[in-house]
């Protein structure tokens, strides 16, 4: 087994609804764009290349609102130079793979290498498509007069596609069609280097005396995207030894002198505990540690070393203005970047390697929107604005109080000062079901001033059917209003929380006592956790699944401590953004328990 190595430097993302067949783009200048769930004009600008105001000039109104399953026009030319070759393409009825092909002259592997997250299963109407620029010596180009608006594929080139078989040689398939191999390969430049890979399609050009007698020869029927798809599938393989790296600044400037960076020190200390366990499961790593100093001229400098082009994966950046320079490298050394605590990441709408694991809110809502729909649907939902008219969770309310709307599910509101109005609290009840109460601030001065409303009315009626909804962030407010929360039969939703008593935290916090002589920084979240949680994670996916992980991401079953993982990807082209929510009940009955949603 190879020892892990630990090599320190320094200290260490309107026009309408979507119809039943999607009408084929109209203009030559913009596509067609569905909205998904999570998604917002920042999210789509920066998938397509964008500004948010070239998509509200096409789609007026869509500043003020956008809806799930809304169709929206995008313009095609790019804004980004580096970009303005790529062609964005909307999948219409009936449409395959290999018609896209015959379209832009381009090769399906061209495509599928383009759009990572593009399958067979989910090629289909509405989906769009990234469209690579055309290189040089990917197929063949006409001689001869305008190409029409398909390909010099039609222009009869070529009679028919072969599909290589078993034991082929590019010999044998020449003497088989009459053909001459430089006929052949000009045809099909990739087969320069003389290889054929059984299950791929190639072209047959006409013979000499075909061309002589301009003969015609039906063609074979055209490929599936089936057969497209899986021949344009890399083959998998096993990382036998994994190279991951960790770049984050342990270190940063203060006051003229460089001083420990103790949350990123916590990180990567809860990292360390993933790899040994990893190591003593029989998992074999090379495991590099660098201080950026939060510093793009150290981050620069780092990425030139000769050893980071070989790494199976890179976790880090902190920094926001060292995300562009790591996302570069990963995108152009095809290397897995782990973003952990960045909840805004543009680059990953158009970085198929990064993995975004705080999620942003315009993601992270509509889950808890899903969850709290399917749990509390027949709920009667009351709001409650404090009488200072804090609401500080507007954005939240207003998208919750929208999702209720659209499902047909009745709300109420009522503020609450000062003065104890069980009364009024009473009045918006509905004594035949249960209520959910939903403060419009998270912070402890509202919960202050709300929860000696809601806790009377319990003492005084203790068979009301009485729950309390919240925010992440009443975790850390446990000492104050705990009795409270489990009173008031209380819910929270997060992306991380962990049960002190949970067995696998009661072990970690011992093993990071034992190995560090300290208890972990009593934050939120913890560090040393997360950073245990993402290691552990993505290692193991890695030693499991291989070069496959992206393809197999739902195979990795791991209990983590604070942290959930769902990984989707934002687009076919794009990266991955974890959306994991779970909810925290705080029951009458003083459980704990927390409702993990699949």
């Amino acid at each position: 087994m190879k020892p892990i190595h630990i090599l320190c430097l320094s200290l260490m993302l309107a026009a309408g609804s979507v119809n039943s067949t999607l009408k084929a783009q109209s203009e030559s200048n913009c596509f067609l764009h569905t909205v998904t769930k999570g998604q917002s004009l920042y999210s789509i600008a920066n998938t397509y290349h964008v500004s948010i105001e070239d998509i509200v000039r096409m789609n007026p109104g869509s500043d003020k609102q956008i809806r799930i399953g809304q169709t929206l026009r995008i313009p095609q030319k790019s804004n980004r130079p580096e970009q303005e070759d790529t062609t964005f393409h909307t999948i219409q009825a009936g449409e395959t793979l290999y018609q896209l092909t015959v379209k832009y002259n381009i090769s399906a592997q061209a495509i599928c290498d383009a759009n990572p997250g593009l399958s067979a299963s989910n090629f289909r109407i509405g989906q769009v498509v990234c469209i690579p620029p055309r290189q040089a010596d990917a197929a063949p180009q006409a001689e001869t007069e305008p190409v029409p608006a398909t390909s010099a594929v039609e222009q009869h080139e070529w009679k028919e596609m072969h599909k290589v078989e078993r034991r082929e040689t590019i010999f044998s398939i020449c003497q088989q069609y009459g053909i001459t191999q430089d006929d052949l390969i000009a045809l099909n430049p990739e087969l320069k280097n003389g290889k054929l890979k059984r299950g791929t399609f190639i072209f047959i050009p006409y013979s000499q005396q075909e061309k002589t007698a301009t003969q015609n020869t039906a063609a074979q029927p055209a490929p599936t995207n089936e057969e497209l798809f899986s021949q344009s599938k890399p083959a998998g393989q096993k990382l036998n030894v994994i190279r991951a790296a960790v770049m984050l600044p342990f270190t940063i400037s203060e006051h003229g002198s460089m001083k420990e960076n103790p949350r990123m020190v916590e990180y990567y200390e809860g990292f360390l505990l993933a790899a040994d366990s990893l190591k003593r499961q029989g998992i074999s790593l090379d495991l590099y540690a660098y201080d950026t100093q939060g510093s793009k001229s150290v981050m620069s400098g780092l990425l030139k070393r000769p050893e980071m082009k070989r790494m199976d994966i890179i976790f880090g950046p902190a920094t926001p203005a060292n995300i562009p320079l790591a996302s570069g490298f990963a995108r152009d050394n095809n290397i897995r970047l782990v973003i952990p605590f960045e909840p805004k990441v543009g680059q990953v709408f158009n970085t198929p390697e990064i993995y975004q694991i705080n999620t942003p809110q315009s993601y992270l809502y509509p889950e808890v929107y899903e969850h709290f729909l399917r749990k509390f649907s027949t709920y009667n939902v009351v709001f409650l604005d404090p009488a200072n008219g804090d609401k500080e969770k507007a954005d939240f309310i207003t998208g919750l109080k929208n999702e209720l709307r659209d499902n047909h599910v009745t709300f109420k509101q009522i503020q609450l000062g000062s003065t104890i109005e069980a009364d009024k609290v009473i009045a918006c009840m509905d004594t035949t079901r249960a209520n959910i109460f939903i403060p419009t601030s998270g912070r402890g001065s509202a919960l202050t001033k709300l929860l000696p409303h809601l806790t009377l009315v319990r003492r005084e009626h203790p068979d009301f059917d009485m729950h309390l909804f919240g925010y992440p962030e009443w975790q850390t407010y446990t000492q104050e209003y705990l009795a409270s929360f489990y009173d008031l039969d209380t819910y929270f939703y997060s992306s991380f929380y962990t049960n002190n008593l949970f067995h696998e935290a009661v072990q970690f916090t011992h093993k990071y006592r034992r190995w560090y002589s300290k208890d972990m920084a009593n934050s939120y979240p913890k560090f040393g956790m997360l950073g245990f949680d993402t290691g552990y994670f993505f290692l193991k996916g890695l030693a499991q699944e291989g070069s496959r992980l992206e393809e197999n991401l739902e195979k990795v079953k791991v209990t983590p401590i604070q942290t959930g993982f769902k990984f989707e990807r934002v687009s076919n082209w794009g990266g991955f953004i974890n959306r994991k929510v779970f909810f925290v009940h705080l029951t009458k009955d003083f459980e704990l328990i927390k409702l993990d949603f699949e």
